[in-house]
This record gives C-alpha cells, structure tokens and sequence, in this order.
C-alpha cells in the first residue's frame, strides 16, 4: 500500500494499520517538501502527489490510500486523476465530519465517492444559537420522510426537542422514518400522520394534535420535467399547500416557520420554480402580517436525494450505461443533504421574519464532469465501457442555475456560508386575489387560468413549456 497523505490523518491510519495487520505500507507521499526523507512509524516519505505514478510502479503499490479526510474537492479531484492513471485500486479515508461524528473510525477504508469529490469544507455551525432555537420545542415537519425531511427529523430530534410531528404523504417514507426516529431516539414523542398538507381538514388537525411551535415546510413537488406538464399539481401542492400551512401557523401562534425552496425560484423558467417563487413571494409578504416568523431558505441540487441525477447515473452505470445527460454545458450547485440540512437549521435561528436566505453552494458542477467520474469511479472507462448520450434540454431546463434575482440585492450573514437577499414586496390584495382565482382554477382543473396567473405574479417568469427548449442534437460521448 502506498499512502497519500503524511499528516496527522496519515500518521493516525499507519498507527491503526500497524495493530490490525492487514496492510503493509511501503511509502508515503506529501506535498510538503520539508517532509522529503522523513518517516512515519517507520515507513519513509518517498516525494510528492506528482510522483504518483512513477513511485506507485517503482514499489509495485497493490493498493493506493487517500489519508486526506480535509481536502477540498479541487484537491481530492486531482489526487483521484492521479490515482486513475496509476490503473491500480485505490481507496480513501472517512471525511472529517464522518469520524467526528463517531460514524466511522480512521482505519475505515472505503471506496471514493462522489461525494468526496464535490464536497467542500465542513460546515462551521453555531450550534449552540440552533439548540437554543429548538430545545425543549414542539416541531412540525412537512414532508417529512423525503430526502432532506427526514434528514431534518434525525438532526431536529438529536437537539433536545419535546417533539418531532411528522406529515407525510407517502406511507411507506413515513412508516420508514418513524421507524428509524423510534429506535434511534426511543424517549423522544412522535407523531406520525399521514397525510397531503394541502388537504385543510388534515392541516387543521396536525395544528391542534402537534401544537407546533417551530414549522419546517419541506412537503413539496420537484421534478421539473414532470411537474412542467402537471400545472394544476404543482400549484395545488407547492403553492395553496404552502399557503393552507402557513395560514394554520399564523392561526396557531407559531414561532418560527421555514419554507424549504429552490435555486430554480430564482428567474424561473419551469413550472416548479414559478411555484415555488410563489410560495416564497407568499411567505414574504405574509410575514408583514403575522407574528409568525415567516423565514425561506432557498439552495440547488442536493447529492443523492430521491429522483436525483445521482442515483439515476449509478442505476445506468450498473446497467451497463449509457448515461444520459441533456447538455453538454449543462451546470448545477450541488450540496451533500446533511449540509443543506444544517444550514437550513441556522438560517432558521438567523431570520426574524419574512426574510430569504440562500445557502453558498460553492462552484457550479457540470453535469459531465460528474457523469465521467462516476463511471470512472465505477472502475470504467467513459465512452468505452459505459457511453455518455446527449439527450437535448428538457423542457423549462436551464443550462445554470441562479441563487439571486437581479433585484434581489444580497448581503452576508454573520454565518459564511449563508446569505440575505432582500425581499421583494408585492401588492397582499392583488397577491390575495390571485391564489383565490388559483385555488377555483385548481378546484375546475382549469390549467390555462393556472398558467395564466403564474405569468401575471411573475414577470420574469418565461412560459417556455408551451415553446420547445433548447435542444442539441443527441450525441455520444468519445473517450
């Protein structure tokens, strides 16, 4: 085995690696000059990551070992470019946060994943401000067996809560995370109900069972493609779900609640994000009016969550391929689910009403770059083992994504990772108006009106579903 990495990560990895006596260490590399000739537990430093290649052959290496658990990705993706055109097996140590946590131990090799790849630094929260937040409260979740809600609901109830209120639609994801909040925290009251948040009767009774006094509005539909040609749905549940919870809040005598938004709110050209600009521009101005703290967190992509780019290319990668990617050019943000969930926690401290925070999602990932190294990380070839096909824009697709409208003039936050945009007022009659006209039109299933009134609340808004999106021809991607 050679070692990358002789720091303290490496050195504690010699020492654990020396007691079970599995592996045998041959060199180190670093990028620390001074460190040239050295030795740790023994075993020297031969040169830095550069010399990967060439020193990996001179000792024959079997197997190569990332020992860098604070890289950033920039690093870990160019030590894994190296390792790669070495041709031999290469695994890495947990991230930091991994072992801190107690979730995995240093001697724990594992595969390299996407996720090492484009994560970044390890959230620096306040956890003392978010604890304080929510100790000994009452706290409603909405959505709560998707990907980031039922993320919520494990970091929400390890805070010290007098009780988690699950609502959730699906049976089986709420069954799922009742189970799993059961067993992990048994003293801890739970709430499972099943149930649409958009169904009044069932809002109302959620209040009056829970008597919540934190809210974190999760329930949402997200697929652009889908919800491109499903109108009605997509406004019935991410807008007039958005508004019969909200108003229960208020009704309540809620503290804080916290909608749970989008990058792809900001000059929406999808179905989905006009809804949830919507729901946001709700949620603002309603926050005038309440004693609520209405406060919406808005970020892009997150690793692995159901329906997402991730696990579709690794069910592709699995069966053989091809990958299939719209655009060449395509880009997103992209953040691990604990990350967005964490952050969603201390922006929820931060807020004193009717506020949008918008997470730091560091650099926008192209969606071949991630393609490529997923197949590659898979131990297969892009273009030969596993082909990548050009699909062409889908409908109300952006090439990028945006965190900020135009005249949404932002400012940071006293966390470095979180951002305040300023609101945008809106008329509350007109805006009135209008949901009562859409909630007839969702009652008639008339569409149109529902289109219609999405282009007059949003100006921005381009109504590109009824036009046909950019597309590329398909193409085949050559290693």
């Amino acid at each position: 085995m050679l070692v990358i990495g002789a720091g303290r990560a490496g050195e504690a990895l010699l020492r654990e690696l020396a007691r079970e006596n599995r592996y045998r260490p041959v060199g180190l590399l670093d990028d620390d000059v001074a460190l040239r000739g050295a030795k740790v537990h023994g075993v020297p430093v031969l040169g830095t990551v550069e010399h990967l290649p060439q020193l990996a052959r001179e000792v024959a290496a079997e197997m190569l070992l990332i020992a860098l658990p604070s890289a950033n990705n920039a690093q870990m993706q160019r030590v894994v470019e190296l390792c790669e055109s070495t041709g031999v097996q290469f695994r890495t140590v947990p991230r930091l946060q991994d072992v801190v946590a107690g979730k995995m131990s240093f001697s724990e090799l594992k595969e390299v994943a996407i996720e090492d790849l484009l994560g970044r630094d390890p959230v620096q929260l306040d956890w003392t401000a978010i604890r304080t937040g929510l100790s000994g409260k009452r706290v409603l979740i909405t959505g709560g067996g998707g990907s980031i809600g039922s993320e919520l609901c494990r970091q929400v109830a390890r805070l010290g809560v007098e009780s988690i209120t699950v609502l959730e639609l699906s049976e089986y994801n709420l069954y799922r995370v009742e189970q799993e909040l059961r067993q992990e925290i048994p003293d801890l009251l739970i709430h499972a109900v099943l149930g649409d948040c958009g169904d009044a009767q069932v809002c109302e009774r959620v209040f009056a069972l829970a008597q919540p006094q934190v809210v974190f509005h999760a329930a949402a539909y997200k697929h652009v493609p889908l919800l491109q040609n499903q109108v009605r749905e997509a406004f019935r549940n991410n807008v007039l779900g958005t508004q019969m919870v909200a108003q229960a809040a208020d009704r309540h005598g809620v503290a804080v609640f916290v909608l749970i938004s989008t990058d792809k709110a900001v000059n929406p050209t999808s179905v989905m994000g006009a809804c949830k600009r919507v729901a946001e521009i709700f949620c603002q101005n309603f926050a005038a009016k309440s004693a609520t703290h209405f406060i919406t967190v808005r970020f892009g992509n997150v690793l692995d969550s159901a329906g997402s780019v991730v696990p579709l290319f690794r069910e592709q990668i699995r069966n053989g391929g091809p990958v299939t990617v719209t655009h060449p050019e395509i880009s997103r943000y992209f953040m691990t689910i604990p990350e967005a969930c964490q952050l969603i926690l201390q922006a929820g401290v931060l807020g004193a009403g009717g506020e949008i925070f918008a997470l730091d999602m560091g650099e926008p990932v192209k969606i071949s770059y991630l393609a490529e190294q997923m197949i590659r990380l898979a131990n297969k070839a892009p273009g030969r083992d596993i082909s990548i096909v050009y699909t062409g824009l889908r409908p109300g697709e952006k090439l990028f994504e945006e965190l900020f409208h135009a005249q949404e003039s932002y400012q940071s936050t006293r966390h470095a990772k979180i951002f305040l945009s300023a609101p945008r007022s809106m008329s509350w009659d007109l805006l009135g108006a209008q949901l009562r006209q859409a909630a007839q039109a969702v009652r008639d299933y008339d569409e149109e009106t529902l289109r219609r009134i999405l282009v007059s609340l949003l100006p921005e808004f381009a109504q590109r579903d009824e036009t046909v999106a950019e597309v590329v021809p398909i193409v085949r991607h050559q290693a």
